[in-house]
C-alpha cells in the first residue's frame, strides 16, 4: 500500500488538492494499492483560498513523516505565510527526505523549496510564481513553459489543471499509461498532456504591445499565423524601419519578431491538431511552416511531441 500524502494550509488552492486527489482515488477504485491523506498545521477544517472549507484528516502532530511514498505540497495564495511556519516547513522536510517521489502543485513549489529539497533541481510553478521563486532560490533553474517536469524522484507542476497531469503521470509512473488513460477518460480529459506541453498560450507567454506600431504588427501575426511575415513584412505593416521595428518588438513583446511567429504558428497548428482531420503537410503549408518536416521539427522542439502523436493523444476526431 502506497500512501500518498497531500500537504494544505489556510489559504491553499482547492483545485490543487482536489483534481489530484481524484486522480489517485480512481486509480484506488481501479486497481487498488493507494493510501491517500490530507494533512494541515493542525486537524479538522482547512479554509480554501475561495472560502470553501475542506477536511483535513491529519494535523503534522498526528501524522509521522516516515512511511510516505509520494508527497504532494499543494499550492494557493497562503503558501507565503505557510512557509512562515517553521513546523510545517520541517515535517514537510523529514517526510520529502524518505519519501519515494516529491512533487509540488501550482505555488506549492514555493513551500517544498522551503525545505531545501529542491536544491539544483529544474522545476516549473504558475506562470504568476515564476519570478518569486527564482528570486528567492536561486539555486533552481525555474522553467516555467513545460506543465510538469520530472526531475529524478522530484515533480513540480504548474498552476491548477495542471495539477491532474502531474497525478496522470504519476499514477502511469506506477502502473504504465492504460490505467492513466482509464483515469484521464474518466474524469473527460485530455488523454494527457505531456510535461513539455507549455502551459501558456500565445496571450499568457507574450507581453502585450504597448504602442499601436507594434499592435499591429502583433495583429497582423495573429490574425493570419501562415502569411510571409519577414522583419520587413511586418515593418511595413507597422509603418517603421526593419530595424526598427526590430528593436522595439523585442523591447514591448520580451521576444523578437521570428521567434513570435513560430510561437503564434505552433499554437495555431496545436489548435488544428486536435479540432480537425486536415493532413499534416496541408497544414504545414497553411500555417507557413513551408514543409511538413519543418512543422515536425519546430513542433517536437516547442512542444516535445510529434504533431502526429499530439493529434492521437488529444485530437477531437477519431
Amino acid at each position: 500500500m502506497r500512501r500518498v500524502v497531500f500537504v494544505v494550509f489556510e489559504g491553499f488552492q482547492a483545485v490543487d488538492l482536489v483534481g489530484p486527489h481524484a486522480v489517485f482515488h480512481y486509480a484506488q477504485e481501479a486497481v487498488g494499492g493507494y493510501d491517500c491523506r490530507v494533512v494541515a498545521p493542525r486537524a479538522g477544517l482547512v479554509r480554501s483560498s475561495s472560502g470553501l472549507p475542506m477536511g483535513a484528516e491529519y494535523g503534522i502532530d498526528g501524522l509521522e513523516p516516515e512511511g510516505v511514498d509520494t508527497l504532494v505540497v499543494i499550492g494557493g495564495p497562503g503558501v507565503v505565510e505557510a512557509r512562515g511556519d517553521g513546523e510545517l516547513v520541517a515535517w514537510i522536510g523529514a517526510a520529502a527526505a524518505g519519501a519515494r517521489r516529491v512533487a509540488s502543485v501550482c505555488s506549492g513549489a514555493l513551500l517544498l523549496a522551503s525545505t531545501g529539497v529542491l536544491a539544483g533541481r529544474r522545476v516549473t510553478t504558475h506562470w504568476r510564481k515564476e519570478r518569486q521563486l527564482a528570486a528567492d532560490h536561486p539555486e533552481l533553474t525555474v522553467d516555467c513553459d513545460p506543465i510538469f517536469i520530472r526531475d529524478g524522484h522530484v515533480w513540480t507542476s504548474a498552476g491548477v489543471s495542471a495539477g491532474m497531469d502531474l497525478a496522470l503521470a504519476l499514477v502511469e509512473d506506477d502502473h504504465g499509461p492504460e490505467l492513466a488513460l482509464a483515469a484521464a477518460r474518466e474524469m473527460v480529459l485530455y488523454l494527457r498532456r505531456p510535461g513539455n506541453q507549455s502551459q501558456f498560450s500565445v496571450p499568457l507567454w507574450s507581453a502585450q504591445p504597448t504602442s499601436d506600431p507594434i499592435r499591429k504588427a502583433v495583429r497582423a501575426i495573429q490574425d493570419d499565423p501562415g502569411a510571409r511575415h519577414t522583419v520587413a513584412a511586418l515593418a511595413a505593416c507597422a509603418g517603421l524601419s526593419p530595424r526598427h521595428l526590430q528593436r522595439r518588438f523585442t523591447a514591448e513583446i520580451g521576444t523578437g519578431p521570428a521567434a513570435y511567429v513560430e510561437r503564434v504558428r505552433v499554437e495555431a497548428a496545436r489548435r488544428a491538431l486536435t479540432e480537425a482531420d486536415e493532413p499534416v503537410a496541408a497544414l504545414a503549408r497553411r500555417l507557413g511552416f513551408g514543409t511538413a518536416e519543418t512543422l515536425r521539427r519546430t513542433f517536437h522542439r516547442r512542444i516535445g511531441i510529434a504533431p502526429a502523436e499530439y493529434r492521437d493523444r488529444f485530437g477531437s476526431v477519431r
